[in-house]
């Protein structure tokens, strides 16, 4: 795995060392499937109003940045030995404006990062870093639920129904199957009396991404190729559904659902609701096409001012 500037990394960002180890193997996982390399970034975050904001960037780096240093050793550590991996301190005004700019430096390919499941809260808003980075990181974006780890992966299950998030779904699913030899189940719900030709589809749609998904497997002991079954399941409440289903399975990995004031956000009302009511690994996929080029012109003006 070279690291020309057409192979353009995967990053991710760790924040606390004990949730460094499932966010690395991910973006690993992703790496390894890309053919690419990793970028582990932790940001210093230096608000305007902070006494730190009169010092440079490279300053606060070089003295005052010890406890970052520490967290990228330990993300460090735990990663996988046959991914290339480099590290890389940022300082940011938020924790997100720092990895936007990670993202425009290393023009990323792919962002891994994070989030703590709330169950207490019904609406599942994901915080502001987080919206932030999911309306405007310009790559794809897969979000991990922190703290619910697989013990070992047998089974990936992935709702599909179409849209552009579909395919780095379909690469997450992909990547971390072709590590364990798990099987890749996609799977389509249709309300009774409707027709399951657009279920079916969906299905062909995305076992077609799935093959044509990147990665000859650079590795010798890694191979790209997965098993996949698909089914149509038939429903009134695809949530409930979906739910029902998740015990069968170790990892769930969700595309944006695509509704009206939520379409911005990762955490849409399908996935929404599923998420507090099952204990599997949640890998939440959003495609980095969504950025639109008026958004991504904004962002390179704040950039070149920042």
């Amino acid at each position: 795995m070279d690291r020309s500037p057409e192979n353009r990394p995967v990053l991710v960002a760790v924040a606390n060392p004990e949730h460094a180890e499932q966010l690395v193997r991910t973006a690993s996982d992703l790496a390894r499937l890309l053919e690419s390399y990793v970028t582990i970034v932790s940001v210093a975050v230096k608000p305007s109003s902070s006494p730190f904001s009169v010092y440079t960037d490279e300053t606060i780096i070089e003295r005052f940045a010890q406890d970052t240093r520490d967290l990228l050793d330990a993300a460090i550590a735990v990663a996988p030995e046959d991914v290339p991996i480099e590290r890389e301190i940022v300082v940011g005004r938020t924790m997100a404006d720092g990895v936007l700019k990670a993202i425009r430096r290393t023009d990323a390919r792919a962002l891994v990062i994070g989030w703590h499941d709330s169950r207490s809260r019904t609406d599942a808003i994901l915080g502001t870093n987080l919206d932030n980075l999911i309306e405007n990181a310009p790559c794809d974006l897969y979000v991990e639920r922190i703290g619910y780890e697989a013990n070992g992966v047998d089974s990936i299950l992935v709702p599909v129904a179409g849209g552009p998030h579909v395919r780095p779904a379909t690469h997450a699913a992909k990547a971390i199957a072709a590590r364990n030899d798990a099987t890749v189940h996609l799977l389509s719900i249709v309300e009774p009396d409707i027709d399951e030709g657009a279920a079916r589809d969906h299905l062909e749609a995305g076992v077609q991404l799935l093959e044509d998904s990147p990665g000859s497997g650079a590795s010798p002991d890694f191979s790209p190729d997965v098993r996949v079954e698909t089914a149509v399941r038939t429903g009134d409440d695809v949530s409930a559904t979906i739910a029902e289903l998740a015990p069968d399975h170790d990892v769930l990995v969700f595309g944006v659902t695509r509704q009206g004031a939520i379409q911005r956000r990762l955490v849409g009302s399908i996935p929404q609701r599923v998420i507090p009511r099952i204990d599997e690994t949640v890998i939440l996929a959003r495609s980095g096409d969504v950025v639109s080029p008026s958004r991504l012109d904004k962002l390179r003006g704040l950039w070149r001012r920042g």
